[in-house]
């Protein structure tokens, strides 16, 4: 028993050892190219890094490009931004929902937008502008971070990357069955009984 396992010990030893020739490379003797076969990624978008300052500028110019943008404000923070925007004052209100909107598609196929929140409320706007100042002179990240928070907070943001084309065709035909009478009183029965069980 115990050469048995000394032997299946010595195969298992041998066999991890031996020298594989089949490792993805083209081994034959004609060959001249003999690289490792890969897989080809037909997808292949450069992006170069830039800095949060320059991020940050880019999506101000692309931004101010919108029509109807007066001014506009970005702050960055990894891969997401704060972008404000400030209207021009003929603009009616009830328009500014799809200013917005433009905005937020100009972002959208933008790969430093994508993840960006829009904010088109005066005062957001002012904050925004006053962060990006604080950047600029190097205050301290944790209060700039607290006010970010405050300000995603406040609102309901437009995000690019979150909008959805709608497609009529996979709308539902038909609304949702509703739940027959007798169900119904007998859901009801029993919501009642668990209510007046926690009154008790």
């Amino acid at each position: 028993m115990n050469k048995f396992i000394s032997l299946l010990l010595v195969t298992v030893i041998l066999a991890a050892c031996a020298n594989k020739n089949d490792v993805g490379y083209k081994n034959d003797a004609n060959s001249q190219n003999n690289k490792p076969i890969t897989v080809q990624d037909s997808n292949i978008q450069s992006v170069k890094r830039k800095s949060g300052q320059q991020i940050s500028k880019h999506l101000v110019e692309l931004t101010t490009s919108v029509p109807d943008v007066k001014d506009a404000t970005a702050v960055v923070i990894g891969k997401y931004a704060f972008v404000g925007i400030d209207i021009d004052a003929d603009v009616e209100r009830s328009q500014v929902g799809s200013i917005k909107y433009s905005v937020a598609e100009a972002l959208q196929h933008d790969p430093y937008g994508a993840e960006a929140i829009v904010i088109a409320d005066p005062d957001l706007f002012a904050r925004l502008k006053e962060i990006s100042k604080d950047i600029q002179r190097g205050e301290p990240v944790q209060g700039i971070m607290n006010e970010l928070s405050d300000i995603s907070g406040r609102l309901m943001p437009e995000i690019p990357k979150s909008l959805k084309q709608t497609d009529p065709e996979n709308a539902p035909d038909e609304p949702k069955k509703k739940m027959n009478k007798g169900k119904e009183k007998q859901l009801k029965e029993e919501q009642k009984d668990q209510t007046y069980d926690k009154i008790d």
